[in-house]
């Protein structure tokens, strides 16, 4: 079982327009909703796949009972605390011009001690020896920065794969926590080593050291030029592939639900890489925050490059 933790997920409205141009009227052409989050984006991405999945966290108001009723729909279980406050909406401006998004997050309302203790009792209930967890997302306010670093080592004590996918002070306390799989983009390993990292070989050697830190696996993703896999056994480097890109969002999240996926059915490192490169490719080919299909992924599988470094 995947369980994914979502203490910020969102509703993500994505509208798209021939070309944005700020300060300026920009008509729209099309407009969708989707349940978003991180720790969404994964589930959906895992059921999708045929995963055995669950979604936790925290929702309220209109747009809460819009994401579960959409998980729902999608076959999705889960088990999400219920409060007054509304989830957040995302605004996502997708430029078909530019193959670009634009992204207008909102923090969402803060989070109190005694929301924050049940959502930790709903988590606790559901995992079991063996289930891999997944928190993700930036923490709303409210939240200390070393809640998700306190519920790493309790999970890993039940004997849980904890995968963090997080920013900022959340992430290098959680680290010290040693979750099994972290999942930084170059943005946020610059941040956490608090120096700008903008060349490969940097990457690499950050990724290096935080796997002899006691990581598992390290995953930096770079975009549209791939992704970083590094364990003590070595680093792999996912070249990426050139696409028309529909949208961006979430494809660092599918990419991380493929590789999950993949491991826990024991699928080989290089494979499991190469597949999870393929799908956030497919993903940059869908609109909003749609997971791709299996055969979409699929398309991709041959022309992702995989080195050994």
């Amino acid at each position: 079982m995947i369980i994914t933790v979502c203490l910020n997920p969102a509703v993500d409205k994505m509208v798209t327009v021939d070309c944005f141009v700020p300060g300026e009227t920009n008509r729209v052409l099309s407009v969708r909703r989707d349940p978003g989050g991180k720790a969404i984006n994964v589930a959906k991405m895992v059921r999708r796949l045929g995963g055995d999945t669950l979604a936790l966290g925290i929702v309220g108001g209109e747009n809460g009972a819009y994401i579960r009723s959409q998980l729902s729909e999608m076959g999705i279980p889960h088990d999400f605390v219920t409060r007054e406050e509304p989830t957040r909406t995302n605004y996502k401006i997708a430029d078909k011009r530019q193959r670009s998004t634009t992204e207008l997050n909102e923090p969402g309302y803060p989070i109190t001690e005694q929301q924050l203790e049940k959502v930790w009792k709903s988590i606790s209930a559901h995992v079991r020896p063996g289930d891999t967890v997944v928190l993700a997302g930036t923490n709303p306010p409210g939240v200390a920065d070393d809640t998700l670093a306190r519920w790493i080592e309790k999970l890993n004590a039940m004997q849980a794969v904890t995968v963090l996918d997080t920013s900022g002070t959340p992430l290098k306390l959680g680290i010290a926590a040693k979750p099994r799989i972290i999942k930084p983009n170059m943005a946020e390993l610059s941040e956490l080593f608090g120096e700008q990292i903008h060349y490969l070989r940097d990457a690499i050697a950050a990724a290096k050291q935080i796997v002899q830190g006691g990581v598992e696996r390290v995953i930096v993703s770079l975009g549209g030029d791939g992704a970083i896999f590094a364990t003590k056994e070595g680093v792999l480097r996912g070249h990426g592939v050139d696409v028309p890109v529909c949208s961006t969002v979430g494809c660092g999240d599918v990419m991380l639900a493929s590789l999950l996926y993949d491991l826990q059915r024991e699928t080989s490192w290089e494979e499991t890489a190469r597949r999870a490169i393929a799908t956030g490719t497919a993903n940059a080919t869908c609109s909003g925050t749609e997971p791709p299909t299996v055969e979409q992924i699929e398309e991709f599988l041959d022309r992702v490059q995989i080195e050994r470094l």
